[in-house]
């Protein structure tokens, strides 16, 4: 005779389900010796988040807005250094996903990941983490040892930033900027060109509105569960979150709008002015879906559903790369 299911069991599942939190026991999918395959193609390549490796672009300013890009040599080393960041990040992503997995199981799209869904195993998650690593580090060291070192800095910072700077209000955002300006001090260093301070500043404003925003979306997202998700989301509100957002972003336009004019590496005839238009309506249209459309949840897809913020991305590069490499 089939068993039925308990209703009392049945109504928690419902509850559960509304709340948007998974209806499965965590327990079933804790990556126990036997409950979890060692090793499933798909998931496995899903646990990597090849979608993110699309942030490693900022490795390649420095060789765009050094006017290299034509330089194969220099192309191929900055090629290289990407695939090293992809790596390094890829290896912190797993074992990110591996101490949060309790977290993400909370959270209503990330209990989909495979390490938190109990597709991948967390031993074998950490075993594939430090076999990237090793790839990583022997790469960048390969290309340069300045670059090895940039590598294992921005190695170290997400490890910090796993192990505790996550938790910490501001500084976990204040982490992920660094993490970007590290990629772009990455690529300079990789192909020997100094890079202009204006080009950190503005990754690490971009990035902070990036963070920020992200911190909105999950707070707005998840509201009294967020501290069950990520522990600092209590430090935050919305009122304090879109001050972040509108004093950074001000400061983003501002200051990309002084490095077209300032900087060393941009042509004398202020040309590269032409480019801030994209900028000023990238800002804008990111804020719009934010505060409109409630997307700030996955900031790297985002361009990619939505047609006029990568029009102006599209915009934006094509008209910097004819003033630097046609106008200048």
């Amino acid at each position: 005779m089939a068993k039925t299911s308990s209703p009392v069991r049945t109504r928690r599942g419902i509850g559960r389900a509304r709340l948007g939190l998974p209806t499965t026991n965590p327990a079933a999918v804790d990556g126990a010796a036997g409950s979890v395959p060692a090793f499933q193609l798909v998931p496995v390549l899903r646990a990597l988040r090849p979608v993110q490796w699309i942030k490693n672009g900022v490795v390649l300013a420095a060789l765009v807005f050094d006017r290299r890009f034509f330089e194969i040599d220099r192309l191929l080393l900055a090629a290289a250094a990407v695939v090293a960041f992809c790596l390094v990040a890829s290896s912190m992503y797993l074992i990110n996903d591996v101490r949060d997995v309790e977290g993400d199981r909370m959270h209503p799209r990330k209990r989909f990941r495979p390490i938190a869904a109990g597709e991948v195993a967390p031993r074998f998650a950490l075993g594939l983490s430090a076999l990237l690593m090793v790839s990583s580090l022997a790469l960048s060291f390969a290309i340069t040892w300045q670059f090895g070192l940039v590598i294992a800095a921005y190695g170290a910072l997400m490890v910090a930033y796993s192990g505790g700077l996550k938790r910490m209000v501001i500084l976990d955002v204040f982490a992920i900027a660094a993490g970007f300006v590290l990629r772009a001090a990455g690529g300079a260093v990789a192909i020997g060109v100094p890079i202009s301070p204006w080009l950190y500043v503005c990754t690490m404003l971009a990035a902070l509105l990036i963070g920020f925003g992200k911190r909105r979306h999950e707070l707005g997202l998840l509201g009294e569960h967020a501290a069950a998700h990520r522990a600092n989301l209590d430090a935050y509100s919305i009122p304090l979150l879109d001050q972040f957002i509108a004093i950074v972003a001000a400061s983003t336009v501002m200051a990309y709008a002084l490095y077209t004019f300032d900087a060393a590496a941009v042509p004398d005839n202020q040309t590269m002015m032409l480019t801030l238009p994209f900028v000023i309506y990238g800002v804008f249209r990111y804020l719009y879906l934010i505060y409109r459309r409630h997307l700030g949840g996955s900031p790297e897809s985002l361009m990619f559903v939505d047609r006029p913020l990568l029009a102006s991305v599209i915009g934006w590069a094509a008209s910097s790369a004819v003033i630097l490499y046609l106008w200048s």
